[in-house]
């Protein structure tokens, strides 16, 4: 059955369905950044909602900037911007269809649909999943960078912005003009403090343009800090093959775990969904939630990834599987992470290792390590280094984390184990690719790249682990050099 408002109530009985009615939803949210996790996470809880006869005004409108949106765009516009959810367990498989979409906006150069639907007083929330690389900091301090030549072109041309940054600030211009209340903004991204990053990056970029509005948009805004988690693969033709076997025709279908959690700073400038009806925690302390997930799940899925991808391994699920990788995540995680994480109200971070290995290993989840390996430059900077840093300064254990870098630098020179290419899988492949060709003879090469490593190449604990182990990589191999950390 091709997927749509008119065949709902055609669907196969065993997938559910959305039991309100669509036509009445009014819009509330444009979310910027139409992937597969927004659809199977953000999206669902408003849908969770929508079913207990609630939040009906606070409708998704989807956005995009980039010009390879625009397919994601007619494939859901096509199926009136329903998605099917399908939850891979291994007791079983369900599918769930969600119409908490309702449109999605065209995509445009200078971003004029974007702005003007941003500007509608309707419009109460605009939140993102533009991914960890997608926020124009500076890769060394972390902080906004406005000399970036996309955040340049937006501070001189503030009425055709290129980024989501600068159609936010648009937006929120003519709002102030207007005399409408500003939205809240929300980041949806895996950054510690997404919220401070996105309202540095509104503000920062405010500011170039016209002072008085920046402060307006600092003493009338909003800009939470969220904590978000569900692992959701990418839609392949197994996935497209998969909603077929189920009953529904789904250009866009979504696969994800039996697993969601959602922490939300409870900040709000315009109102909110009460999402902690649908399973969500607000809190005053999403910091602690979103170092222990930051640190050890996402953290956890490059000691993987890099180790996986250099060995062939397919899926993350099949490295949990293997009898090297397995280990060596275990033994970073108990012995070089948990100590600098902090407990959550609900869980230890020992309690939390065993409930992501278990995720990590569900073998009905077929995420691919190429993936999860993908922008290891965002990645690797913002899940692991951060620990190694506190490590290096409590002088605890490095030795697994400065493998996980080895194994990394070793993945960037594009050729796996078996001799198979890899394909550029970073945003700053080629500079990742030509320091990790000239690191086989010196190693000092991968840990000067300032951009990402900064003073921690000059960490002599570090750099010498390092140099040890990338050495060991290329004169043993990877099974090794994991063989003699998981021994050690």
């Amino acid at each position: 059955m091709t997927l749509s408002n008119a065949t709902l109530d055609r669907l196969p009985e065993a997938v559910a369905r959305p039991t309100y009615d669509r036509g009445a939803l009014t819009p509330g949210i444009v979310h910027i950044g139409l992937g597969n996790f927004h659809r199977a996470h953000q999206a669902w809880y408003l849908h969770r909602l929508m079913q207990a006869a609630g939040a009906r005004d606070w409708a998704i409108i989807g956005a995009g900037v980039r010009p390879y949106d625009a397919a994601m765009r007619d494939r859901l516009l096509a199926q009136d911007c329903l998605t099917t959810l399908i939850e891979l367990d291994p007791a079983g498989v369900s599918a769930e269809v969600t119409g908490s979409m309702i449109d999605y906006l065209p995509i445009a150069e200078a971003n004029g649909p974007l702005v003007e639907a941003m500007a509608d007083p309707r419009i109460r929330i605009v939140s993102l999943t533009v991914t960890e690389g997608g926020y124009y900091l500076d890769p060394t301090s972390g902080a906004f960078d406005p000399e970036h030549p996309d955040i340049r072109h937006d501070a001189a041309h503030p009425d055709a912005p290129r980024t989501a940054f600068g159609a936010m600030v648009a937006a929120l211009a003519r709002r102030r003009a207007a005399g409408t209340a500003p939205f809240t903004a929300m980041s949806c991204d895996n950054l510690q403090g997404n919220g401070h990053i996105l309202r540095d990056c509104v503000t920062g970029l405010a500011r170039l343009i016209d002072a008085d509005l920046a402060a307006w948009i600092e003493a009338e805004g909003a800009f939470p800090n969220s904590m978000v988690d569900c692992i959701v693969p990418a839609t392949s033709p197994e996935t497209l093959a998969l909603a077929r076997e189920l009953g529904i025709e789904d250009a866009a279908p979504v696969t994800h775990e039996n697993f969601r959690q959602w922490v939300i700073e409870d900040t709000f400038c315009n109102g909110r969904p009460a999402w902690e009806e649908a399973g969500a925690t607000l809190t005053d302390d999403v910091h602690t939630y979103e170092a222990m997930k930051i640190r050890m799940l996402n953290g956890g899925h490059q000691v993987l990834a890099n180790a996986g991808e250099i060995l062939s391994v397919p899926t993350i699920a099949d490295c949990m599987a293997d009898a090297d990788i397995a280990p060596f995540f275990r033994k970073v995680e108990a012995q070089e992470i948990v100590p600098h994480v902090a407990a959550v109200p609900d869980r230890t971070p020992t309690e939390y290792l065993e409930l992501i290995a278990g995720r990590f290993a569900n073998p009905a989840i077929r995420d691919s390590t190429r993936r999860v390996a993908f922008d290891g430059s965002s990645r690797h900077t913002g899940f692991v280094l951060p620990t190694l840093r506190d490590a290096l300064d409590a002088g605890t254990p490095i030795s697994g984390l400065a493998l996980t870098e080895a194994l990394w630098a070793r993945m960037c020179t594009g050729e796996r184990e078996d001799g198979t290419r890899i394909e550029p899988n970073d945003p700053f492949w080629n500079d990742l690719q030509a320091a990790a060709v000239a690191a086989r003879s010196d190693p000092a090469a991968w840990v000067a790249q300032r951009g990402f490593y900064g003073p921690l190449g000059d960490a002599p604990r570090f750099a010498e682990a390092f140099g040890d182990w990338l050495g060991l990589i290329w004169a043993e191999g990877a099974r090794a050099a994991l063989r003699r950390y998981v021994a050690e």
